[in-house]
């Protein structure tokens, strides 16, 4: 995990969070999960619609501090990822040709080649892009994922392949209904880039 500079505009802001949502009871991981996807998006309903694992925040805590590789649906998200860098192949050259011909769609294409390119033990951002976590639960016998921060948003598809996922028995994160998108997907992963937020959760 990186240490960081915390900004006091960031700070009031954590402090305005805590008395409106109590997350003290929360174990330190899902704390800094959870009070970072709030603070990004000023949506209290997170508290209690995000589905964590203490366990495997942990592990992929320490995946992320060790070098795992990220990858990320769309470039919104990989650009909201703070101090790492993501692969994203949603402008991969290949992808319009692998979706036409196995009749999915480019997103889902995309995560196909990323995974590929990432190997074994990735943490994967998805906060667009339902047929990209639909398709990463189909092949996750051979992605093998450190975790799966699966957030994305919408209507159609969103709250169903977020089942999917927890079905799965996948390390995830993921919420119940259909909000999510770009924003809230990379908080979550910077939650367990930085170090200070979990130790702050500790300290609280």
């Amino acid at each position: 995990m990186t240490a960081r500079t915390v900004h006091p505009i960031e700070a009031e802001s954590y402090r305005i969070l805590r008395t409106h949502f109590d997350t003290s009871a929360l174990p330190p991981y899902t704390r800094a999960v959870v009070e970072r996807v709030i603070h990004a998006s000023a949506d209290f309903d997170y508290g209690t619609d995000l589905v964590a694992d203490e366990a495997a925040l942990a592990r992929a805590a320490a995946a992320l501090g060790a070098g795992a590789p990220i990858v990320a649906d769309v470039e919104m998200v990989a650009a909201g990822i703070t101090r790492r860098d993501a692969l994203c192949a949603i402008k991969h050259p290949d992808a319009p040709g692998l979706a036409a011909a196995e009749g999915i769609t480019r997103s889902a294409a995309a995560l196909r080649i990323a995974a590929e390119q990432a190997g074994p033990g990735a943490v994967y951002v998805i906060g667009c892009a339902p047929t990209a976590l639909f398709e990463l639960v189909a092949i996750a016998e051979q992605a093998r994922p450190a975790l799966v921060i699966g957030l994305p948003v919408g209507f159609v598809g969103a709250a169903e392949s977020k089942a999917a996922l927890r079905d799965s028995g996948l390390p995830a994160v993921s919420n119940v209904s259909g909000k999510g998108g770009s924003a809230v997907a990379a908080a979550a992963l910077n939650a367990l880039i930085y170090q200070d937020l979990v130790k702050e959760g500790n300290a609280s």
